[in-house]
């Protein structure tokens, strides 16, 4: 990178890249693009959980005005299954149905209206069967998706307790319930397929997957995939929920346009989309954790069973990343885990921010908790003795630095971190406030969390870990910047316009990012894992260093007729800077845009592609060992709470949050990303609740019946410092990946809810997630009756 001006955009504040567009209604969006002739679809639905499908009576509907197409399975002229990994998942059902909501067939009309009258004319005839509607249902009828995953080390766990009983340590065991959650993205799922010359698509999707989409249509219709192309221009949220499951909507707009010739578009309700598909997976989590006498975590037996719903979907990776995480900061020396996938009759679940990894630290962060109360120490002690490359009691730190996998942690961030966090939160002095404050009894307790989290970034599937971009420099010396990755309002836009910018040394305002597309880029890789930036800013600067590689050239023979350098000059010494190129002691410049134009002239090509492969990423699920990620970022939180006793309502009154994001590329958009990430994972352990009735239809579709986290829930006070010295030298720009380990930190705040909790009476007490206001006035109760006190007391 060109460090040496400081008007590079790079590690500086900037507006995100579609702001004034978002903030005016200017930026378009999937569903805003409606050409003439377009059809319209709605997907007609399972009216049961589970059963036979007997028959599709779609006479009715067609006979009906503005119909033009009423499609089933027997409709499509490819392959009909199309799944992320697996290929298990119908397009539309065929014989058997399994789970309320699953497509059935799909009507295309020329208003949404005549097409709503159409699919309420389908007639679906099914003979109903027992649903498996949740993981202990599932466990019992052993019904799973997956084999055991096993990770393993240091012997026998059932000893390693025993023994470390007998030296004075304590064991504490439990059983966790960790919910679910709704993407409960702005923008629901949608896709416009747009029929071309030659029998060729063109799909608009809201998806974090183009390739995906583009495969997944060219097999459906059973052509090659180089007859379909799909393009991205940004989404209204995705968080995990567009990167499998847009594929649905775009395969059936491509059926739609395929069987019509007309441009087709499928766009969900908020209804639709909150019962037809999946979200983050629930986890039943059981554990023994063992601790030494002197507070150190020392032996976790963990096993894991989350819900799959009816397909695999992307259920058997997030399984293994909430495996990698159930060490969280903690160096453990015997560990079992065990994770698999039950099956039940519900929407497929699916990605979501933190992709199982958030599950797995919410069962460690209650052992460690319940770990604490036994020795009478403070949780956040616990941790400190816990953390990766913290000696023993002994001193000795053998050992203390790899992962459960095997994989190394070098120079873990994790203990300084704790350490500044706490002197800067002002810990110790916060911790003697809120005792204070509850002494004084009344109605209301005040409670504190800390949270460290470590995270692993990379896809765990080495192959998914590649990008591309396509970089075209023009005449006037203006830049068009493609590459593979989507923009979902975290910023990616933003931060690869500042590394095509640093990297050719123009104002960001003279590059001009276009509409993720499969033309401009091919195979790429979803954007998530939080590797966005990464494998796409590696991407971006290999093109912009081809391209610049030729324009030095030609820079230094210009130069060189002017005789201001010598013609043997390597042009790598040449510096773009500012939109100018100058000579080594900058004593002379050249205007970009004139270089560009004399490339031209000489003929000498201006557009480049780059590619990028993370390096080394590799694990073998057979015997648990492996190295499947890249590098760890690293966050520590302090949350402050306050909890109204009589009536379960609580607020988050404090947040201070120390992030490790590297070098930052863009510091506004991290912090960003910091801020939103905290309060999503917030909504996620407080306020939201996924619900079904008995006979497996999704009861909260809408925001009357799902609450997610409004203005008013944001913290009082909300303190974000990314950690400083921090150079990722590995990464693009020395920067760290931030779209899903800060979501970890919110769960920080359960432990201050417990504190609030426990000010009121005795512990323990169960605390059942979310920690909505039932569940805490439910554990205020227990605990108030177990001290034989009354929550105003």
């Amino acid at each position: 990178m060109n460090r040496a001006s400081s008007d590079t955009p790079l590690h500086r504040a900037a507006p995100h890249e579609s702001a004034t567009g978002h903030v005016t209604g200017a930026a378009v969006y999937a569903d805003d693009l409606t050409p003439p002739g377009c059809l319209h679809g709605v997907i007609v639905t399972s009216p049961v959980a589970a059963g036979v499908l007997e028959g599709v009576d779609t006479a009715a509907a067609v006979a009906l005005p503005g119909v033009k197409a009423v499609l089933t399975v027997a409709d499509v002229p490819g392959d009909p299954v199309i799944g992320p990994i697996l290929h298990d998942e119908l397009l539309l059902a065929r014989d058997e149905v399994h789970y309320k909501g699953q497509a059935v067939a799909v009507v295309f009309a020329e208003t949404r209206d005549q097409a709503w009258a159409a699919a309420r004319a389908v007639e679906i005839r099914v003979t109903p069967s027992m649903p498996l509607l949740s993981i202990q249902a599932a466990v019992a009828a052993r019904s799973y998706h997956t084999p055991a995953h096993v990770i393993a080390r240091g012997g026998d766990v059932d000893e390693a307790l025993d023994a470390l009983e007998e030296a004075g340590g304590v064991v504490v065991e439990g059983t966790v319930h960790v919910p679910g959650q709704d993407h409960f993205y702005l923008e629901t799922q949608a896709c416009l397929a747009l029929p071309e010359e030659g029998r060729t698509l063109r799909l608009v999707s809201s998806t974090q997957h183009p390739t995906e989409c583009q495969r997944m249509a060219a097999r459906v219709l059973g052509i090659g995939e180089h007859r379909v192309t799909c393009e991205v221009p940004r989404m209204g949220g995705g968080f995990g929920g567009k990167e499998s499951q847009a594929t649905q909507p775009a395969c059936l707009a491509a059926l739609g346009a395929w069987h019509t010739g007309q441009p087709c578009k499928i766009w969900l309700e908020r209804h639709e989309d909150m019962s037809t598909t999946g979200g983050r997976h629930p986890f039943l989590g059981t554990y023994r954790a063992g601790f030494d006498k002197d507070g150190r975590f020392e032996v976790f037996d963990v096993r894991l069973v989350s819900d799959g719903g009816w397909t695999v979907d992307l259920s058997g990776p997030v399984m293994d990343r909430a495996l990698f995480h159930l060490d969280n900061s903690y160096s453990i020396r015997t560990l079992r885990f065990e994770g698999r996938v039950a099956r039940t009759n519900k929407p497929s679940n699916t990605a979501f921010r933190g992709f199982g990894g958030p599950q797995g630290m919410v069962v460690t962060e209650e052992a460690v908790r319940k770990g604490a109360a036994a020795l009478g120490l403070s949780p956040a002690e616990v941790r400190r003795r816990s953390y990766y490359g913290t000696p023993d009691a002994a001193g000795r730190t053998e050992g203390r630095d790899l992962a459960p996998y095997g994989q190394d942690i070098p120079a873990p961030r994790i203990a300084r971190m704790h350490d500044r966090l706490l002197e800067t939160a002002r810990y110790a002095e916060r911790r003697a406030a809120v005792d204070a404050f509850n002494a004084r009894g009344g109605p209301t307790r005040r409670g504190l969390g800390l949270m460290p989290v470590k995270f692993g970034i990379s896809f765990t599937a080495s192959l998914l870990n590649q990008a591309g971009a396509l970089v075209l420099v023009y005449a006037d010396g203006s830049v068009q910047l493609n590459h593979g990755g989507t923009e979902m309002g975290q910023g990616l836009h933003t931060k690869m316009l500042a590394v095509c910018a640093d990297t050719l040394g123009v104002p960001v305002d003279r590059v001009r990012q276009m509409r993720t597309s499969t033309e401009k880029v091919p195979n790429t890789s979803a954007t998530a894992a939080s590797s966005g930036s990464d494998l796409n800013g590696a991407a971006v600067k290999a093109a912009c260093e081809t391209v610049r590689g030729r324009m030095a050239a030609v820079a230094r023979d210009l130069l060189a007729e002017q005789g201001h350098v010598s013609a043997d000059l390597d042009p790598s010494e040449l510096r773009f800077l500012n939109g100018r190129v100058y000579s080594p002691d900058h004593s002379a410049n050249l205007d970009f845009g004139l270089v560009a134009k004399m490339c031209w002239v000489r003929q000498v090509s201006l557009s480049a592609t780059g590619y990028y492969a993370t390096p080394g990423i590799a694990y073998d699920a057979a015997v648990g060992q492996g190295r499947p990620f890249f590098y760890f970022a690293y966050g520590i939180a302090l949350i402050e709470t306050e909890l109204l006793g009589l009536t379960g309502e609580q607020r988050v009154r404090r947040v201070d949050i120390l992030h490790d994001v590297g070098d930052s590329l863009v510091p506004t958009i991290d912090r960003g990303q910091i801020e939103g990430a905290f309060v999503q994972g917030m909504g996620w352990l407080t306020d939201e609740e996924v619900l079904f009735r008995p006979d497996g239809a999704v009861l909260t579709v809408g925001p009357s019946t799902y609450k997610v986290p409004a203005g008013g829930d944001v913290p009082g006070a909300f303190h974000v410092e990314l950690l400083a010295e921090a150079t990722e030298a590995k990464v693009v720009g020395g920067s760290k990946a931030v779209g899903e380990p800060p979501f970890m930190l919110a769960i920080g705040v359960i432990e201050a809810l417990e504190d609030a909790v426990s000010a009121f009476g005795e512990h323990p007490f169960r605390l059942e997630l979310p920690a909505h206001p039932e569940n805490l006035l439910r554990a205020v109760e227990q605990a108030c009756g177990r001290a034989g006190l009354g929550p105003a007391s």
